[in-house]
């Protein structure tokens, strides 16, 4: 899959020869079927019990609109189980002028929800938790995650782990760590300093669900273990690893299948993006 091999719209598209715009539909459609295909998979799985959560910051548009792409990992299989994404205003150190320039654009566009990172962070502990009585949650210190910790509905032990820890296999954030990693070197929309960047957090939700198709039931779990288990496999989901044409071969019909809140928002294309005028959403006219 180019889309996971670290190369932009562009890029596939001149590799393949065709137009920029195939590519863009192409990804969109891809990535629909990419949140119905886990969402069957995830249907009759068992909830985890010990996950790993983080914020993983990217921007659309510009550095002037980021947000966080918040995700959930089984800590003993390395799965990827769930993400969501929350606008957040632009922070760390600026000049004068993008001071100014960030409160032009706030003025025109309106702020971001100053407690969307808490909101979306329980909605994502309510959809990975679901089923699950009691369970261990590992996380930095981010002080939005006790406040939606305590309002999920799950008896929840929290084990906070500092960022600045040393990142390697010992850490106990290490499976989060390495998706991380993994995002960045795979996906070109989420690389630092890049010109490839998400014009739209609605395009990036879509390739994230291409690149979580790919690292759960494509990929193997151990990069210096190319013929090892996938995390599907680990977590008993599948006794194989899939090839693309098995995960593309069934066509999945959204009204067949219920997916969380914000899924549904992902796949009718309601996530919109302020600073742009237009913002078309997903309607089928033809089929359903």
């Amino acid at each position: 899959m180019k889309s996971n091999g670290g190369m932009a719209n562009r890029q596939i598209a001149r590799d393949l020869k065709v137009n920029p715009g195939t590519i863009d539909r192409t990804l969109c459609r891809m990535g629909r079927h990419s949140l119905l295909f886990h969402a069957k998979q995830m249907q009759n799985a068992a909830p985890p019990s010990e996950i790993v959560v983080d914020g993983f910051v990217s921007f659309e548009l510009s550095q002037y609109f980021p947000f966080h792409h918040h995700n959930a990992v089984e800590k003993d299989t390395d799965f990827f189980i769930y993400f969501a994404d929350s606008e957040v205003r632009r922070s760390g150190t600026m000049t004068q002028e993008q001071k100014i320039r960030r409160l032009e654009l706030e003025t025109i566009h309106g702020k971001p929800d100053s407690q969307a990172v808490r909101k979306d962070m329980t909605h994502l502990l309510q959809v990975t938790l679901k089923g699950q009585q009691s369970a261990v949650v590992h996380s930095d210190a981010h002080k939005s995650y006790p406040r939606a910790i305590r309002d999920t509905n799950c008896a929840i032990t929290h084990i906070v782990t500092p960022g600045k820890n040393h990142r390697d296999k010992h850490n106990k954030l290490w499976a989060i760590n390495l998706l991380d990693g993994l995002t960045r070197h795979s996906c070109a929309n989420h690389k630092r300093e890049t010109l490839s960047w998400s014009k739209r957090r609605q395009s990036s939700a879509y390739r994230m669900g291409l690149f979580m198709v790919w690292r759960n039931y494509i990929k193997c779990r151990r990069e210096k273990n190319p013929s090892g288990p996938t995390p599907a496999m680990e977590r008993g989901m599948f006794n194989h690893r899939l090839t693309v044409e098995e995960v593309f071969s069934e066509r999945i019909f959204r009204d067949h299948l219920e997916l969380p809140g914000r899924w549904a928002d992902y796949y009718d294309q309601k996530v919109v993006t302020r600073a742009l005028p237009k913002n078309n959403q997903h309607e089928l006219r033809y089929a359903r």
